[in-house]
């Protein structure tokens, strides 16, 4: 699915449902936080939608088996000089690890007994390969990071907002007195509305912040595990050349 198509069907579908919450599923002193709270429920829904997203994403990415075990077959195959076989372990791996080395595995069977190339231009195109697979694979694994923290930001001026307007309104009702007393009521439901959208907006920044910390961190490792990966071969291909 397109990135701009998944987007759109998120945020309309996470309006729809902060909606339909807010107005017909919320206890009372929640939905007395005002319309506002929708919004809040909205960048819930989506930051849910993100995580998830997110957590598929990653997990395909990681492959069928384990990186370490994947990757060390394949190293067992280059040194044996079964590029074929290696190529195919790669296949049947997937994920962004295999994709990477697959590409220079594969250019690299394709040059190497090309006479009109010597070593320096086999490893060149080699590292070409895994350097263009890189740029391919790496966009995908940090997608939507920036939504999740866009989100958090967001969300905590949005509660902000909420807290703003319900102070507003209970200061209102200490200004506007009925036979000299106070009304209670409107200052209550002015004070609900702001605590109501605090409590929202927190709640939403302290998901988007941990989720978007923990995702940065899995990719920062399947960033140094690819880097590993891509170095290793290099190296191995090197030697093969004599370089």
């Amino acid at each position: 699915m397109k990135q701009s198509v998944f987007f759109t069907i998120l945020l309309v579908v996470s309006i729809g449902t902060g909606y339909v919450i807010w107005a017909f599923m919320l206890p009372d002193y929640l939905r007395e936080g005002g319309p506002l709270v929708s919004g809040l429920i909205a960048m819930l829904v989506m930051l849910i939608g993100f995580i998830i997203e997110r957590w598929l994403t990653l997990r395909i990415a990681r492959g069928k088996s384990s990186v370490q075990a994947f990757f060390k077959k394949v190293i067992t195959m280059l040194n044996s000089g079964d590029f074929e076989g290696a190529i195919a372990a790669c296949d049947k791996q997937r994920g962004s690890v295999a994709n990477i080395i697959r590409a220079g595995i594969e250019r690299y069977n394709a040059v190497k007994d090309d006479s009109a190339l010597n070593s320096e231009k086999k490893v060149e195109e080699t590292q070409r390969a895994i350097d263009e697979a890189n740029a391919l694979e790496v966009p995908l694994l940090e997608r939507n990071l920036i939504a999740l923290s866009t989100i958090a930001s967001v969300a905590t001026m949005w509660g902000l907002l909420g807290t703003t307007i319900g102070m507003i309104r209970a200061f209102s009702a200490t200004g506007h007195r009925k036979g000299g007393v106070i009304d209670a009521q409107q200052l209550a439901v002015g004070i609900s509305e702001a605590l109501v959208n605090t409590a929202g907006g927190l709640a939403n920044a302290i998901v988007g912040i941990v989720a978007y910390n923990v995702f940065v961190n899995k990719v920062d490792t399947f960033n140094y595990t690819i880097d590993e990966a891509s170095y290793e071969v290099m190296q191995l291909i090197k030697g093969k050349e004599g370089s």
